[in-house]
């Protein structure tokens, strides 16, 4: 609700109204006429002849440059990024080399493993291997290339 001493702003509306020109003369296209050839003579006697040189448009203003150059800006930022990153790359270049060493490790340990085990079944302490029959060669007699015990 709005307060009792808040009273609404009187509206003004604007309609545009076209401006009365008076008649204008009709425009009639206007050739250049031929460019003006001047002639300056030298100190020593030449003449140079050429056309004037007549600016085109008006120079851009100079604009101040900034206190500081955008190129110390983005070189003193490539610097800050630079550093980061090579901070980065010591720290993975450590985590390589610990790598390799746990992988070199973890081989050297499967070797040991594997040749123990190799180790056992070659020098096993049981007197008698399961698979195959042995054969006492000197108690046994040839006959007509048969074997005999």
């Amino acid at each position: 609700m709005p307060h009792p001493d808040h009273r609404p702003a009187a509206i003004e509306v604007h309609h545009p109204q076209p401006l009365a020109h008076p008649p204008a003369a009709p425009l009639a296209p206007v050739q250049p006429g031929p460019p003006v050839v001047q002639s300056i003579v030298l100190p020593d006697g030449r003449v140079i002849t050429g056309y004037p040189l007549t600016p085109e448009s008006t120079p851009v203003p100079v604009q101040p440059r900034p206190a500081v150059s955008r190129t110390a800006v983005n070189i003193a930022l490539g610097g800050l990024g630079f550093g980061a990153v090579c901070g980065g790359l010591a720290l993975l270049t450590t985590f390589i080399a610990a790598l390799t060493a746990f992988i070199t490790q973890l081989i050297t340990l499967a070797a040991v493993i594997f040749g123990g085990w190799i180790a056992a079944q070659i020098f096993g302490a049981t007197g008698h291997r399961d698979a195959g029959t042995t054969v006492n060669i000197r108690k046994a007699v040839i006959k007509r290339n048969h074997f005999h015990s």
